[in-house]
């Protein structure tokens, strides 16, 4: 099977779709939090936030569970990024940033970032610009 194409994790969405924060769990108990921010400058401009919220990695948002499950979470992820743009149609733009892990260099494109160029085109058609900014973050407008 095709990485992109794995079986999504059962996804939790928010009670309120405003409220704009979904999880979903791994088969190996990783617990998984998605948030889309609004700018405040730009209330059609969400950033999304994802990470794992489990306490044993002590809050760390970025933490990299190495479990032989990054397929299916980047599947599952595409999954509730399409489901936030079901139920937020007007939005224009989205914001990823990833954070250089250590000894990374901040200024080149992280392996989080190279990571989810692989996954966007799965996310945006061709009715939307991608703009790798340079550094970890990328931002997608919608042009038609």
């Amino acid at each position: 099977m095709e990485e992109h194409h794995l079986e999504p994790y059962k996804i939790t969405p928010p009670a309120i779709s405003t409220a704009g924060v979904y999880y979903f769990t791994t088969d190996s108990g990783v617990e998984y939090e998605v948030r889309f921010g609004r700018r405040q400058d730009n209330i059609l401009h969400a950033t999304i936030v994802f990470g794992v919220i489990n306490e044993e990695y002590d809050g760390e948002e970025y933490t990299v569970t190495n479990r032989g499950e990054l397929y299916r979470v980047m599947s599952t992820i595409v999954s509730v990024v399409k489901m936030f743009m079901t139920e937020h149609p007007k939005m224009i733009t989205y914001e990823f940033s990833g954070l250089a892990k250590e000894g990374e260099a901040k200024d080149k494109l992280t392996a989080r970032i190279n990571l989810y160029k692989r996954y966007l085109p799965l996310i945006f058609d061709s009715n939307w610009k991608i703009d790798y900014t340079g550094g970890n973050t990328i931002v997608i407008h919608h042009i038609k």
